[in-house]
């Protein structure tokens, strides 16, 4: 297991490697922060990347969204989609285009992780609908279930032995791989992904539940209805098995998470059917992202 100081050292000399993120990212998390953003200013900002604009208007016309007239045009999707939306997905798929393919003889299938953060950002854009009070926007939801597993990406690509031993340590002791992960590599996926998107200055709100997500005792500044809802939401994308993202077994809901929303446990069954209604969107979703 290597230090973690030193483990810190060597992921942000790895990001720093990484093809560096499309310079609208950065422009989109400044109009995600900012409250009184226009739509025009959204428009032109991605506008000025025809690759992402592209891979944007692909998401909006595929079935996940199911518009029954074809969208051409990001004036067009923005009253669609919604303004958040927009945003969201230009800072997703913008992550998705900078970080590596899965290599060849990988033992993880980057392609089922995505469909599972899929999944779970599914259902968390879904929580976030239904419960308008509690947490952040469904938009921002979204940004978070898509992007909680990013570690295992930077796992999976820059400690590639290390990460195949931990899946078989999760394997051969059946343990959660996150405990399979701080075993053998000495830091699990959550604090990964949150190193990772803090390099790339996200805001901290998005990265403290994607750094908490498998704590015991969640980071400081972290908002707990969250970090409740993306727990719920990645039981749940594990329990219904649309996507995988390399748990052998789902990780349970504690009755103190439905707690902390006001929920009861029928709520899990209502989201795994709405994620099975969802699934075959989902799909045309990835295939439209890649």
């Amino acid at each position: 297991m290597i230090e973690k100081e030193t483990l810190h050292k060597k992921i942000y000399s790895r990001v720093d490697s990484l093809p560096a993120l499309p310079i609208v990212v950065p422009r989109v998390l400044g109009l995600l922060e900012k409250r009184d953003a226009r739509a025009a200013e959204i428009i032109d900002t991605i506008s000025h990347d025809p690759s992402l604009t592209s891979k944007i208007l692909q998401v909006a016309n595929s079935a996940y969204y199911g518009f029954p007239q074809k969208i051409v045009s990001l004036e067009r999707a923005v009253p669609l989609l919604g303004f958040n939306m927009v945003k969201s997905l230009a800072l997703s798929i913008g992550v998705i285009k900078s970080l590596p393919a899965s290599k060849t003889g990988s033992a993880f299938s980057h392609e089922d992780l995505w469909i599972h953060s899929l999944a779970v950002a599914t259902v968390m854009r879904i929580l976030g609908e239904q419960l308008p009070n509690q947490g952040k926007a469904p938009e921002y939801l979204f940004i978070i279930g898509l992007l909680h597993d990013i570690g295992k990406i930077v796992l999976d690509r820059f400690f590639s032995v290390e990460f195949s031993e931990a899946l078989q340590f999760e394997s051969n002791q059946s343990v959660p791989l996150f405990l399979a992960e701080r075993s053998v590599i000495g830091i699990d996926h959550g604090e990964t992904g949150a190193l990772l998107l803090t390099r790339w200055k996200f805001p901290p709100d998005l990265i403290s539940p994607i750094l908490s997500h498998h704590r015991g005792v969640p980071a400081e500044d972290t908002n707990p209805k969250d970090l409740a809802i993306l727990k719920i939401a990645d039981s749940v994308a594990q329990e219904t098995g649309v996507g995988n993202g390399g748990n052998l077994t789902p990780v349970p809901v504690a009755k103190e998470t439905l707690d902390t929303l006001n929920l009861d446990e029928k709520i899990l069954t209502t989201l795994s059917t709405s994620l099975k209604d969802a699934e075959e969107g989902i799909l045309a979703f990835y295939q439209a992202m890649g």
